[in-house]
C-alpha cells in the first residue's frame, strides 16, 4: 500500500457530508483516480469543485482531502498528478469560509487545511526546489506564502529558485502575511 492509498483508507469518508449533499465516500475513488492509483494506474481527472471546495467555502471533507494531497506529495505519483494535488491543496489553504453545518459545529475548515499544510512544509519546499514544472513549483510556493511562518526562509528560497517561479512569486506579489498556525 502506498502513502496516498493509506491516507485515503484511514479517512472516515462515510461519516462526512460532501458538498454535493451525499456522503463523501465517493471522494475516495476520485482521489485514487487523481493519483493514478486506480484501474489503469494512470493519473486521471477528477472534478472536486462543489464536493470539497467552491470559490467561497470549503466543505467538511476538505481537511481529509488536504491530508491525502500531502500524502500524495510524499508518494511516487506521476508529475501530472503531483500538479493536480498541488493545485487542490492550494485551493484548500486559500479557502475563506466553512460550510454552515461544519461552522455550526465550531469547525474552521480553511484553518484546519492550513494547519495540515504546515505539517508538510518540507514536502512543499521539496516541490519548489526540485519540481521542474514551473506551474507545480509555483503552486507549492504559493501554498508556502500562505502557511510559512518563517518569512526569511521563504524569501531565501525565492532568491534561489526565482527563475523557476511564476512572475507573481518572483516579485513577492503573491506574498501575504501568513494566516496559518504561528502567524
Amino acid at each position: 500500500m502506498r502513502p496516498t492509498e493509506l491516507e485515503i483508507a484511514r479517512q472516515p469518508w462515510q461519516d462526512m457530508v460532501c458538498g454535493c449533499g451525499d456522503s463523501a465516500e465517493h471522494l475516495a475513488q476520485d482521489l485514487l483516480r487523481l493519483a493514478g492509483r486506480g484501474p489503469g494506474q494512470e493519473p486521471g481527472q477528477a472534478s472536486l469543485e462543489g464536493h470539497i471546495w467552491s470559490p467561497v467555502i470549503l466543505w467538511e471533507p476538505a481537511p481529509a482531502v488536504a491530508s491525502v494531497a500531502l500524502a500524495a506529495l510524499a508518494d511516487g505519483i506521476a508529475p501530472a498528478a503531483r500538479g493536480r494535488f498541488l493545485d487542490l491543496l492550494q485551493r484548500l489553504v486559500a479557502g475563506e469560509g466553512t460550510d454552515f453545518a461544519s461552522a455550526g459545529r465550531g469547525l474552521d475548515l480553511p484553518e484546519s487545511c492550513r494547519e495540515l499544510a504546515v505539517q508538510g512544509l518540507w514536502l512543499l519546499y521539496a516541490e519548489v526546489l526540485s519540481n521542474p514544472a514551473t506551474g507545480a513549483a509555483g503552486a507549492a510556493f504559493e501554498i508556502l506564502t500562505v502557511v510559512e511562518p518563517d518569512r526569511a526562509r521563504l524569501r531565501r528560497v525565492r532568491e534561489i529558485v526565482a527563475e523557476r517561479l511564476p512572475v507573481c512569486c518572483r516579485t513577492g506579489l503573491c506574498d501575504d502575511d501568513p494566516v496559518g498556525p504561528g502567524a
